[in-house]
């Protein structure tokens, strides 16, 4: 069932679904924006079908695609890079550039981080890149603070009260 935010749908796929968008062929039910997916969604893709091949469904812990209710189109993809370990998960998310500067991805952000916290989730992390100014913002937007770095990442967290 998806979950509907001010403007945007939150669509839970499953492995058939992340196959179409891996292989970039939509079914004639899907509406993608034309520069969707990009890159940023097959390396999610990816890891989301190789967590559903050793441990099955992985809902609602998998990949949520980002669509504009405004136009039904997906324009990218947010989700959790596994299950909790305790009450501790990780997250990664991304914008077709299209879709990028209108706040989608810290609406999207703020929505899976009720849904974990809906699910017993107490810490959420996230990284990202040292030059990706724009995906800090979200982060700290959405109530994340950097915790660390090294010579390629930093490394966020946002902790929700129980």
């Amino acid at each position: 069932m998806d979950t509907r935010t001010a403007r945007l749908s939150l669509h839970p796929i499953d492995e058939l679904e992340a196959r179409r968008i891996r292989d970039r062929a939509p079914d004639t039910d899907d509406t993608w924006a034309a520069d969707y997916p990009f890159d940023g969604d097959l390396a999610a893709i990816g890891g989301f079908l190789r967590a559903t091949e050793q441990n099955g469904d992985q809902r609602p812990f998998g990949y949520y695609q980002i669509r504009r209710q405004s136009d039904g189109l997906a324009v990218g993809g947010i989700g959790f890079k596994g299950r909790p370990d305790g009450d501790v998960v990780e997250v990664g998310y991304g914008l077709a550039p299209s879709a990028r500067g209108h706040g989608y991805a810290t609406e999207a952000l703020t929505t899976v981080m009720q849904i974990a916290a809906a699910h017993g989730v107490t810490t959420i992390r996230a990284d990202t890149d040292l030059g990706n100014v724009a995906s800090q913002r979200t982060l700290e937007k959405a109530g994340f603070a950097q915790v660390g770095a090294d010579s390629e990442l930093y490394y966020f967290e946002a902790r929700i009260a129980r």
